[in-house]
């Protein structure tokens, strides 16, 4: 009875599904949050009789063949990194990039974490620096006697000082860019890290080909589709119901060979 075997492969499959929905639906008001989607594979088949084989002295070939597929597995959570609705908040340092590029944000270990979440703040040294406090980089320090800032769209941080006219250039916000920003490793805190799969970054300044502006007072918001995500959820509880039953079936058919005399 390999139904009992491939039955549990697909709801252990369908488990998994709905595991990945559900971080999809928990996370539809993370800010800068990329939705993931979870792709399967049939397993291996157990060939009675090969297509191709000769089926007689003569020759003669079999057309088809006669194969038992053993099941499905997961194979890849693919992260989908389409554009979220940007959302005003006129905020100084909540920052959005409309188009391609991650921020880069400096890691206690001193690695480089890379995100789409724009929500910034000034530390205690004036640094522009993360919610959880990380430094944004290349690392820009406002002056503390700053009256307001604003980031143009090629991520230039200008501040106003007082008794002067003209706005003081603090730096250059750059944005990276992967050419496979789906092989980026997620860490939590809506962070990235860079992978062999996701390619060596490449820095640029925003509104240059292959990347983005900057949009000041604006926050990208979450690209999961409730509407969506609740269809793939109701589908997924269907397979999973349907994988049981066929466990359920397989154990009376058992159950029907044991009782006979």
């Amino acid at each position: 009875m390999r139904s009992l075997d491939i039955g549990a492969t697909g709801m252990l499959a369908q488990q998994m599904n709905v595991d990945t929905i559900s971080n999809n639906i928990a996370n539809m008001t993370t800010t800068g949050f990329k939705k993931q989607r979870i792709e399967f594979q049939d397993l291996m088949y157990q060939h009675l009789a090969r297509p191709g084989a000769t089926s007689s002295a003569s020759g003669t070939i079999i057309p088809a063949g006669l194969s038992l597929g053993l099941g499905v597995r997961p194979v890849a959570t693919y992260r989908d990194h389409e554009q979220g609705t940007l959302q005003i908040t006129n905020g100084d340092l909540d920052l959005a990039i409309n188009g391609r590029g991650f921020f880069q944000v400096e890691l206690p270990t001193g690695e480089t974490a890379y995100t789409r979440a724009g929500a910034f703040q000034l530390n205690e040294n004036g640094e522009i620096v993360t919610a959880e406090g990380y430094r944004v980089l290349p690392g820009i320090t406002a002056p503390a006697d700053t009256i307001y800032l604003e980031v143009n769209q090629q991520g230039e941080v200008l501040a106003k000082l007082p008794q002067q006219v003209a706005m003081q250039n603090l730096g250059q916000i750059e944005l990276a860019n992967f050419i496979n920003p789906a092989g980026l490793e997620a860490t939590g805190d809506t962070m990235f890290l860079e992978t062999e799969a996701s390619g060596q970054p490449t820095v640029g300044i925003p509104g240059e080909e292959n990347y983005g502006t900057i949009r000041q007072g604006t926050l990208e918001q979450s690209n999961v589709d409730s509407v969506k995500e609740i269809t793939l959820l109701i589908t997924a509880q269907r397979a999973y119901e349907m994988n049981s039953n066929v466990i359920s079936t397989s154990d009376e058919m058992m159950d029907t060979v044991n009782q006979l005399r």
